[in-house]
């Protein structure tokens, strides 16, 4: 016989809990620490790569072109750095969203796996970036913010874009959890750092691209799949 919920259309109690948790909240120190381990551990896992990609396409003299002659015309916004930087803020927002472990360790093995992946890309396409070094002058206050990412991004490792990836990956996870206006402002968020890697000029528009892609097709081949696992913790 049908339940009382059902025929009245009331939420089941654990329904409505867990239609009622809210997309930011305390996890508890057990969970960060959890969460602190597991991203070290990726931290480890993209420096090695990363890293190690770009040390050996300095040793390269093989380049693959991977921008179109018109994008030397995009104009060189130093205030996007402030975009771009921000990724930070979504690494740092991920344990206090996904609140369980098997949430969390999902997000983290998508990255991993995004990161493998984008190291054969910088194999493959081993590229030097076509826009010219901004000069001093142009960066105004937002000089020591831009000189801060551009160590960070190193030189050669351009297609795909592991800045957009990632930004991509954590707002394609959280926005499951957000409501509306919520998605709408993290969408946009993930649009304006892929525009800042271009318009900071630390990316090509291929790059962007591949980038988006990749993250698209990591969570959804990845991290629904561990997500859901009933059997993880």
């Amino acid at each position: 016989m049908a339940s009382l919920h059902a025929i009245v259309g009331i939420a089941k109690p654990q329904e409505m809990e867990r239609v009622e948790q809210p997309f930011l909240a305390w996890p508890g120190w057990a969970h960060l620490r959890y969460a602190a381990l597991l991203s070290l551990v990726n931290t480890l896992w993209f420096v090695l790569v990363y890293g190690g990609m770009d040390a050996l396409t300095a040793r390269r003299s093989f380049r693959v072109p991977v921008h179109f002659p018109a994008e030397l015309a995009i104009p060189f916004v130093p205030s996007m750095t402030l975009f771009y930087i921000s990724i930070y803020l979504l690494f740092w927002m991920a344990p206090f969203v996904l609140r369980t472990r098997r949430e969390f360790r999902a997000l983290v093995i998508t990255m991993a796996c995004a990161i493998f992946i984008g190291g054969i890309g910088f194999l493959l396409f081993p590229a030097d970036l076509a826009f010219a070094q901004p000069r001093e002058e142009e960066l105004g206050i937002w000089a020591g913010m831009f000189h801060f990412a551009d160590k960070m991004n190193l030189t050669y490792n351009l297609l795909p874009s592991l800045h957009v990836a990632f930004a991509v990956i954590c707002v394609a996870v959280f926005s499951t959890r957000a409501p509306v206006a919520g998605k709408v402002f993290l969408w946009f968020w993930a649009a304006m750092v892929a525009a800042s890697t271009v318009l900071i000029h630390q990316h090509h528009l291929l790059d962007v691209a591949t980038g988006w892609l990749l993250a698209l097709v990591c969570v959804g081949s990845i991290f629904g799949r561990l997500a859901s696992d009933t059997k993880s913790s």
